[in-house]
């Protein structure tokens, strides 16, 4: 039996598999948060243009993913499909990184553009197969949620680490460029010893006999054609989209609002951050426990529930209430923990039962998918809720108490409307642990049929 196949993936493999998320995440908060300032501000480049650069790059690195997806679907090398694309992506992000955190003295936006393209490009090769891979170590309905809970601890570790070291910068003596820099250094030096040990150690389980349906066109149009026929894809990719704006709004709108709606000092902002995502990681084995008694969908449904129960409150605060406002942090942080690792598990059930309708291979091209909606949902957030915050009246420089009322509303309530949208769309999803392994059960005489018509064939049966 291959070690995919077995209901608990060792603990040592899953350790090695899920600990490079805690890599990929060092760099979030230097790319997207401290790269406007550094290049903006810092290096006098311009707000504008430097915006104009990085949007460019984001509508690069957004069509690039089923470019990818179906790469890794189709194309490997030596018995191996994710393996190598990670590890190509791995190479360019590390130039890329090294290059965009590490700018000259004197760079131009073409500098910026190129070189966030080929970070963004980076970054997608790795993160499609690593997603798509971390669906395919197991084939059970409760072990996927484990190991989507440990893949994402690691990545909000990851987040938490590089925040913590931009919070000691100053006490170093470094810059804020300097704090920057060590953290890509960081990411890059373990990332040259981590993950060439998860490529060696731990299995990719896609060396399979071709797809079930012989007949299946391999037109990659006709591919994105019919996987728009699954509607129990579209369906979890719907929810999943409109949770994306209505989490992507409140951060978008988080810092405006801690100093204006909570007058909150600047000392104390980054600490709501720390308390959001540590309750994140505290939540997920909470989560996860609870998965497996009550469902994934249901359980998530539950989390987006208690979500907008905490975002209710914040109209009703007053100014200045930090402690309340502590509290709302961590229920949300919570709720944030299962949006986290209970999704991608589902989806990992979806293609479960993609394969089974439709009869191809295409793990990659649905989590290409699933990151372009997460892209296009923040894009949407971040486009939709500022300009309307302006077009309303609300003014930073002088806001007026209608302002305020204006900028409360859409960071707390318009993502409450949303999210209970989204959960109208997933209560009643069918796809359940029962019906999940009798697919599962289908598969595994569909190609076990498949191998014993091909006796003369290598390829394993799957499992």
């Amino acid at each position: 039996m291959n070690i995919h196949s077995k209901f608990s993936l060792p603990t040592r493999i899953l350790v090695v598999y899920t600990f490079p998320s805690f890599i990929i995440a060092l760099p979030t908060i230097p790319v997207y948060i401290n790269l406007p300032t550094l290049y903006g501000v810092t290096l006098d480049l311009g707000l504008a243009a430097v915006g104009f650069a990085l949007v460019g790059a984001r509508v690069f690195d957004t069509i690039s993913d089923p470019l990818v997806g179906l790469l890794s679907d189709r194309w490997g090398f030596r018995n191996a499909r994710r393996k190598p694309w990670i590890a190509i992506g791995a190479v360019i992000a590390g130039f890329g990184l090294f290059k965009v955190l590490n700018p000259p003295e004197e760079p131009d936006t073409t500098f910026l553009l190129i070189w966030c393209i080929i970070l963004y490009a980076g970054w997608t090769l790795v993160s499609v197969p690593y997603l798509t891979w971390g669906a395919e170590l197991s084939t059970n309905y409760n072990e996927r949620t484990r190991i989507t809970a440990w893949r994402e601890g690691f990545g909000l570790t990851g987040i938490l680490a590089a925040g913590g070291i931009a919070a000691l910068a100053p006490s170093l003596g470094w810059s804020e460029r300097e704090g920057t820099e060590s953290i890509a250094w960081l990411a890059i030096g373990m990332g040259t010893i981590i993950i060439p040990i998860m490529l060696w150690f731990v299995p990719d389980p896609v060396s399979r006999p071709p797809p079930i349906n012989h007949h299946a066109k391999k037109n990659t149009v006709k591919r994105l054609y019919t996987i728009f026929k699954n509607r129990l894809f579209l369906r979890l990719l719907c929810t999943w989209f409109l949770n994306g704006i209505a989490n992507g709004i409140p951060a978008a709108l988080f810092l405006i609002y801690l100093e204006h709606g909570l007058n909150a000092s600047a000392e104390v902002r980054p600490l709501f951050i720390f308390v959001y995502f540590l309750a994140a990681i505290f939540s997920i084995p909470i989560w996860l426990s609870a998965s497996r008694y009550l469902g994934k969908h249901r359980v998530w449904s539950w989390a987006m529930l208690l979500a907008s129960i905490a975002f209710i409150t914040v109209p009703f605060m007053p100014m200045g209430s930090l402690a309340l406002f502590t509290g709302v942090c961590i229920v949300t942080g919570v709720a944030f923990g299962a949006d986290l690792c209970l999704p991608p598990s589902i989806q990992a059930d979806v293609i479960d039962y993609d394969r089974w309708r439709f009869g191809e291979e295409r793990a990659g091209l649905q989590f290409a998918l699933w990151g372009m909606s997460t892209k296009l949902a923040l894009a949407i957030a971040v486009g939709v809720s500022l300009p309307s915050l302006e077009m309303l009246g609300f003014d930073p420089d002088s806001p007026t108490k209608q302002g305020i009322s204006t900028l409360i509303v859409i960071y707390a309530c318009i993502p409450v409307v949303i999210k209970v949208l989204a959960v109208s769309v997933i209560w009643e999803f069918p796809l359940n642990s029962a019906k999940q392994a009798a697919i599962r059960r289908r598969l595994d005489r569909q190609q076990l049929t498949l191998v014993q018509k091909r006796p003369h064939s290598n390829a394993k049966p799957f499992n």
